[in-house]
């Protein structure tokens, strides 16, 4: 999901609770912060040798001791005009950064409007080859090792 999609998902259901579920199915407390809204860029070579990047709205998710604190759909979709500066394009994909045993960023994957308000339903990420022909992974003579260029 891109942030013009989030923002839309929000305005579509205005001054209602916001939930975030997990990959596992378990939801986020519901007494979430939202710490903070940014780009984050990254630049890298992989392990053939080419460069990338890659670029995503993260949204930080905090949990505190006010039990009785409640983002609602109106204050996210806010925050988000606010840092339209920032972040720039709609069109980043959005991921959230969350501490439960481990910090871990997930992907928002989908939004669905429920009785309760808006439930953003969080992906996983995984690490990958991206060189797998220089790897020669699939076949049976994967050659990865020291002096071969690849992983």
């Amino acid at each position: 999901m891109n942030v013009g999609q989030l923002r839309t998902a929000l305005e579509t259901a205005p001054d209602t609770g916001l939930h975030l579920m997990l990959p596992d199915g378990d939801l986020v407390p519901a007494h979430f912060h939202v710490t903070e809204v940014g780009r984050v860029h990254k630049d890298f070579i992989d392990c053939g040798g080419t460069t990338r990047s890659t670029t995503a709205c993260v949204l930080q998710v905090w949990v505190a001791g006010d039990l009785g604190h409640r983002i609602t759909t109106t204050k996210l979709a806010g925050i988000l005009r606010l840092a339209e500066p920032l972040v720039g394009s709609g069109e980043l994909p959005v991921e959230v950064e969350y501490e439960g045993a481990v910090v871990s960023q997930y992907p928002v994957a989908a939004a669905e409007i429920t009785p309760a308000g808006v439930l953003l339903h969080l992906g996983s990420k995984h690490t990958d080859c991206l060189a797998p022909d220089l790897c020669g992974l699939g076949t049976a003579d994967s050659a990865c090792g020291p002096g071969s260029g690849c992983c």
